[in-house]
């Protein structure tokens, strides 16, 4: 009983194969630079990526259970539709998907609608699939560090709505018990779709605060108009990229990332344990002097 983990070298994806060798599943992953494959021995390393059928068709041989993890680029939905289908053919039916909170409600933002197109392939062709739906990574708040302490700006635009931001590793954790779960099972399991949130659903003045706090001096939160945070974006990434990201940010304001009651208490006893908090993970982002 093998599960293939995609999207392994990635922020998550990384510590889902950590947290799968740990509970001594046996893991196989597929990337598309096998030398720079960083794995614990035990894990078996496929070359390929997810546009590449043949490869695909081979990292399926012998696999019962599949994570399927792809990045936000302009072919996001072709990679996941083919993976899937390929999976089928591999008689692969056991699937947990990382899909994004609100996905069937943020329709404008591309990378929401993708996933949403993703959880309906899963629903109409009957795979057994739990759909995992994080909210915001508290991880990636290191994109905005340097600008948080040099400056003394928060330049988020997250609203004063709130958002449920979640760290990777309750992400990963959770993800590695779903897995096994399913790889596990007698039979097949029904669709369950859980959302993935951190344990306080901060504001852009929640988070001042916490920042402010931290580092014992004031920052202040860069507003919601979006127009500075997509043009800061496009210094590092395409510019369509920055610009989905906007579109992303508009609807932090607008609506939010709020938990659905029970959210928080469900991951907890799912985990075992409480919830990594946003304070806790930006202090390690506070220089040491």
């Amino acid at each position: 009983m093998t599960i293939l983990v995609t999207g392994a070298t990635g922020r998550v994806g990384r510590h889902v194969v950590d947290q799968l060798v740990k509970r001594g599943a046996a893991v196989r992953v597929l990337t598309r630079d096998a030398s720079k494959a960083d794995f614990p021995k035990e894990v078996d390393v496929a070359q390929g990526d997810l546009l590449d059928i043949e490869a695909l068709r081979k990292a399926f041989d012998g696999v019962t259970t599949l994570f399927l993890l792809n990045a936000v680029t302009g072919d996001e939905f072709t990679q996941a539709i083919i993976t899937l289908n390929v999976a089928r053919e591999a008689g692969v039916d056991r699937v947990v998907y990382l899909s994004v909170i609100h996905a069937d409600r943020f329709a404008n933002v591309p990378h929401f609608a993708v996933k949403s197109g993703a959880e309906r392939m899963l629903e109409q062709e009957g795979f057994s699939a739990t759909i995992l739906r994080p909210s915001y990574f508290i991880d990636n708040e290191v994109m905005v560090r340097d600008v948080i302490v040099n400056h003394g700006v928060y330049p988020m635009p997250i609203g004063a709505k709130g958002v449920a931001m979640v760290d990777a590793r309750d992400i990963a954790e959770v993800a590695a018990i779903e897995l096994i779960r399913r790889d596990q099972a007698p039979g097949k399991l029904p669709i369950e779709t859980i959302n993935l949130v951190g344990p306080d659903t901060l504001t852009g003045a929640d988070v001042t605060a916490i920042w402010s706090d931290l580092l014992g001096r004031p920052v202040v939160y860069g507003g919601d108009d979006p127009s500075a945070f997509e043009q800061n974006m496009a210094t590092f990434m395409p510019k369509w990229q920055a610009y989905e990201m906007r579109l992303m940010a508009e609807r932090y304001v607008s609506d939010g990332m709020i938990p659905e009651p029970g959210d928080v208490e469900r991951l907890t006893t799912i985990l075992g344990r409480p919830l990594h908090t946003y304070r806790e993970a930006a202090a390690k982002l506070v220089p040491t002097v």
